[in-house]
């Protein structure tokens, strides 16, 4: 009885059968219009796991949307959005599910155009091996290339090389070979696969998906799904116990457990384990899921456990096996695949994610990025969308972590933008800096609330933003002889003086401009440290700067200034001749005219040099720190 047959008939043995089948994970890629969505259509058909009123309806949908004419669109099965179906091209990752009598399959079927190589990385991720789809007509293009390296780089081992559409080249056995050498070149030399397997097919008519072509006479391999249904499946890894924490669950006062996905590893009562990143060791009480109590965990499985002994473990934190640790750093060598529009700022703070836990993230200008067509190593001050970088990256705390290509779970991340929180890049960890395990953060006898009683004050940092010529300097230079007459202890940071000196090195470019805030943001940590009130004066255009400068101080410290002017009052006023040089071109990069100013959205004190003078702005000022009592 077929499986289709069995779920109508007996649902319950289908599932049992299911049950015992082990399920391969893998990815279809390549170049735009290579045949990946209508392969994918061709094993769903060919595995019977199309109903009949799918079927009719796939009938349907060819004659309207179909790109073969009379015949059915095997694509269509997986292009299910509208725009998809409108374009005749994948811009999504769409999964789908699909069995035979030996395995369970799932498969993602990730776009080939290049700006969705971002959703092409994210299909890979989870994936055990990529079946890399290569026109026949055209051979192997940039974005085959873009799709190999990021499937090697993610750490997938197996690969077909499925040399399709044999049927536009009348089956030609020398263009097969072609392409199969070509591949081979570029596998040996720049790529890290364990197997990889060459099969000549036609998606759309069926050649060697199921059963050997009498087209194809000249080759005796496996067929695609004789090789899918036979290769060993890489992904499981028999690591030690990885288990990150998710969430905390105190349901009432005599139960505190911890919940997550088993990243790797096993688990099990009574066995020995670490909270990273605090190294306390305890022993494993109970392990718990939704069908109950268990007597143990494998890698996958989504569970809550208990502690013999009471610890301070939170959500980000990683349960280890405490004979075999996880690594802790703050400073890393990383893999990134930049997926924005926005390119990647040097300096600029972002999330980073990993396994539930969050840190703010600094990258520094990469080491080089992929050229993906000859894999050269090319220098770069940025990271563009779809560029693939080596960075070091430095976080603001320790957090467990493995190498990826050890844990695939735990040596990932992504990076989030601040402002839009929209998700910009993927990372792979490589390995932790030397220098982040040689250098250690030295205990004082004397910190900030120390010091900050001794100045009978509340330390805190002022930071006035606005266009150039808004009156920021002037206003914060009025308001720091005020907090002085009242023998407040202060320090006034303007940003022209500390490009004089600290920042000297540095242009106005936007990179440029993300590299001055973020040194003074260090500054800033420092003079709050000292429990001083620090006046910044600077234009400080760009939102997530100083929103990473707002996170780089404890709650309260950071009190943002928004000095209000229009552009034409600013240039009206022009005290330094800028805005004319700007406009006549011979001043580049100026904020309000060929850089952009992002205004604060939320500001802590907004002051209006339109409708106020210099002096009424800073008594606004210092009212407000005195009712908050900072002064």
């Amino acid at each position: 009885m077929s499986e289709k047959d069995l779920i109508s008939s007996d649902i319950n043995t289908y599932i049992a059968n299911q049950a015992a089948k082990d399920t391969l994970r893998f990815i279809t890629c390549g170049s735009v219009d290579d045949g990946k969505s209508t392969l994918i259509g061709r094993l769903l058909y060919e595995s019977k796991m199309i109903f009949d009123d799918q079927l009719s309806a796939l009938q349907k949908d060819s004659s309207k949307f179909g790109t073969q004419g009379d015949e059915i669109d095997f694509a269509l099965l997986v292009d299910g959005l509208a725009a998809e179906r409108e374009q005749g091209i994948t811009i999504d990752v769409a999964y789908r599910f699909f069995t035979t009598d030996k395995r369970k399959f799932i498969v993602a079927d990730t776009p080939g155009h290049q700006q969705y190589t971002r959703n092409m990385a994210t299909g890979a991720s989870t994936a055990s091996l990529a079946i890399l789809m290569i026109d026949a007509r055209k051979g192997i293009l940039e974005q085959t290339r873009r799709h190999a390296f990021i499937a090697s780089l993610l750490g997938i081992k197996q690969i077909v090389l499925a040399v399709n559409k044999l049927d536009l080249v009348d089956y030609s056995e020398a263009a097969f070979n072609k392409i199969s050498a070509d591949f081979d070149v570029i596998h040996k030399e720049h790529l890290k696969f364990d197997h990889v397997q060459a099969i000549p097919l036609s998606a759309l008519k069926g050649d060697n998906i199921i059963e050997l072509s009498d087209n194809t006479p000249w080759y005796q391999g496996p067929t695609l799904m004789e090789w899918l249904e036979t290769v060993e499946n890489a992904k499981i890894v028999k690591g030690p116990l990885r288990l990150p924490i998710q969430y905390v669950l105190r349901p009432n006062l005599d139960y505190r457990g911890y919940a997550g996905r088993v990243a790797s590893g096993s688990v099990a009562p009574g066995n020995k384990v670490k909270i990273l990143p605090s190294g306390v060791e305890t022993v494993i009480e109970e392990i718990t899921s939704m069908d109950g109590a268990l007597d143990s965990a494998e890698e996958g499985a989504s569970i809550a456990v208990t502690l013999q002994d009471e610890v301070d473990a939170s959500r980000g934190d990683m349960i280890v096996e405490a004979s075999a640790s996880a690594e802790l750093s703050d400073q890393f060598r990383v893999n990134i695949i930049w997926m924005h529009e926005q390119q990647m700022m040097p300096g600029r703070s972002y999330i980073l994610k990993i396994e539930g836990g969050t840190a703010n993230a600094t990258i520094a200008k990469p080491r080089h990025k992929i050229n993906v067509n000859n894999y050269e190593r090319l220098p770069a001050d940025v990271l563009e969308l779809n560029d693939i970088g080596s960075c070091n990256i430095s976080l603001d705390r320790n957090i467990a972590f493995d190498a990826y290509e050890e844990n695939r779970t735990t040596g990932s991340f992504i990076l989030i933008d601040r402002e839009s929180n929209a998700t910009v890049g993927a990372g792979l960890i490589r390995y932790a800096l030397r220098r982040a395990s040689n250098i250690h953060w030295q205990a004082l006898e004397i910190n900030k609330s120390a010091r900050s009683e001794a100045k009978s004050q509340t330390p805190c940092v002022l930071w006035f933003t606005g266009l150039s010529g808004s009156g920021k300097s002037t206003i914060a230079n009025i308001v720091e002889k005020k907090l002085h007459a009242n023998l407040r202890h202060t320090m006034l940071l303007d940003g022209d003086n500390v490009r004089h000196g600290l920042n000297r090195d540095l242009g106005f470019t936007d990179q440029d401009r993300v590299e001055n805030i973020r040194r003074v943001t260090e500054v800033c940590k420092l003079m709050v440290e000292a429990g001083l009130i620090t006046l910044v004066s600077f234009i400080s255009p760009f939102a997530s700067e100083r929103v990473g400068a707002r996170q780089a101080l404890c709650e309260g410290e950071f009190i943002e200034v928004f000095v209000k002017t229009s552009l034409a009052e600013a240039e009206r006023r022009d005290v330094k001749g800028l805005y004319a040089k700007a406009r006549s071109g011979h001043l580049k990069n100026f904020t309000g005219i060929d850089s952009p100013y992002e205004e604060p959205t939320n500001p802590e004190i907004i002051v209006d040099t339109e409708k106020h003078s210099a002096e009424e702005c800073a008594e606004q000022i210092i009212s407000y720190l005195l009712e908050k009592g900072y002064a």
